[in-house]
């Protein structure tokens, strides 16, 4: 009886699609035979639909000593095994993109100041024929082919994105806890001492590169992580593909995690949140405009 192999893992490092061995034959170069158009294709069966799968993982939540306290479980939206790479794949290219400035920018022969004389005689000199002391061929000259200012974002879709977080946060399952509200615990004056003393007890590398999701983050709090070089403090707000995928270790508090259940599990059919708020501002914004339209119009 065959068993049903289990699925690659999605993980941004160590996926093939990102990571090729030298022992392998890369896809792009194998040889490539061309496909006639009287060959039959295969009919299209419902087996082969991709739909979105939901994943179901059971974490455990340890107290502010260490200790286990309970288990909850994470339950998020999750590509089949057949896209996930592609979808997580785009998401972080996009992230990335998109924060590129894009302000680059090179100046050509014709932009960069002097070179209007002609340096020395076209002929009787010996030399090469020169026009200008600014050609890219000579030092302080313009550059060919350089940047310019540019916009480098692209557009990807609100579900697709929410589908990548939600994937790459499924595939980190593995390497995730979940810890008790511990902005309380700490002292007065933060010390970044208590915080890597909590981080052992949790079983959390200070070396390893973690990552921290709270609600919201006590000063007292980010105060005592912000000299560790390793460790990211995220909020829903500044949550990211890039620094999920980057981590060894990833702690939630019950919060996060209820907020990642709403926000990225199956039931969920709501629309972004920035987006509301963008349309509300948007609206008192036209509002204001009518009223000052009307308060010209009265004193008119």
């Amino acid at each position: 009886m065959a068993t049903s192999a289990t699925p690659p893992s999605i993980s941004f490092f160590s996926s093939s699609i990102f990571l090729t061995s030298s022992h392998q034959t890369p896809k792009f170069l194998c040889t490539f035979k061309p496909i006639s158009l009287k060959t039959p294709t295969k009919p299209f069966s419902h087996s082969q639909t991709l739909s979105i799968r939901s994943d179901l993982a059971t974490l455990p939540i340890l107290s502010f000593t260490g200790e286990k306290i309970g288990e909850t479980q994470l339950n998020l939206k999750s590509a089949p095994p057949e896209t996930a790479r592609a979808v997580v794949h785009r998401g972080i290219i996009t992230d990335q993109q998109n924060k590129r400035r894009g302000t680059a920018s090179t100046l050509t022969r014709g932009e960069v100041r002097g070179g209007g004389r002609k340096p020395y005689p076209q002929k009787k000199t010996g030399r090469a024929r020169r026009g200008s002391q600014r050609s890219p061929l000579l030092p302080g000259g313009g550059v060919v082919f350089g940047p310019k200012p540019r916009d480098w974002s692209i557009k990807i879709n609100r579900k697709e994105k929410r589908l990548a977080i939600s994937t790459a946060m499924a595939s980190a399952a593995a390497n995730m806890i979940v810890v008790e509200d511990f902005g309380e615990k700490f002292g007065e004056k933060p010390k970044t001492k208590e915080f890597i003393a909590a981080m052992k007890r949790w079983g959390i590398d200070p070396k390893e590169k973690s990552m921290f999701l709270l609600t919201e983050v006590p000063d007292n709090v980010r105060l005592s992580s912000r000299n560790i070089g390793t460790l990211k403090m995220l909020t829903p707000r500044t949550l990211n593909m890039f620094d999920i995928l980057n981590s060894d270790k990833l702690v939630l508090t019950k919060a996060a995690v209820e907020y990642l259940n709403g926000r990225y599990g199956v039931d969920f059919e709501g629309e972004d949140e920035d987006e509301d708020e963008g349309e509300e501002e948007e609206e008192e914004e036209a509002g204001e405009g009518i009223e000052a339209d009307e308060n010209s119009d009265t004193t008119e």
